[in-house]
């Protein structure tokens, strides 16, 4: 992984760990139901957010290398791997 996005997927995760936090205080405080929802809602889109950077840095380092080396079929199963997951 680029040393930057390492750098900016533990900030992420921090923050998204923030947001578990909140949403177990939310939960302990018994606060209005919809309100947890939408707090679960923020908490999945910064998920989403953090997949996706991890995606493209994946595309961007791995795969590049694996299809230099000569492993495109690796790099394509890992491809569809994660397009199937994401689905």
């Amino acid at each position: 992984m680029k040393q930057e996005q390492q750098k900016k997927s533990i900030n992420r995760l921090n923050r998204i760990e923030g947001q578990i936090r909140g949403l177990k205080k939310m939960i302990e405080d018994d606060v209005y139901c919809i309100d947890i929802i939408s707090q679960t809602s923020s908490v999945r889109s910064a998920l989403k957010g953090l997949e996706d950077a991890l995606m493209e840095n994946h595309l961007s380092t791995c795969v590049v290398s694996q299809i230099k080396n000569g492993k495109e079929k690796k790099a394509v199963d890992e491809i569809i791997k994660v397009y199937k997951l994401k689905r």
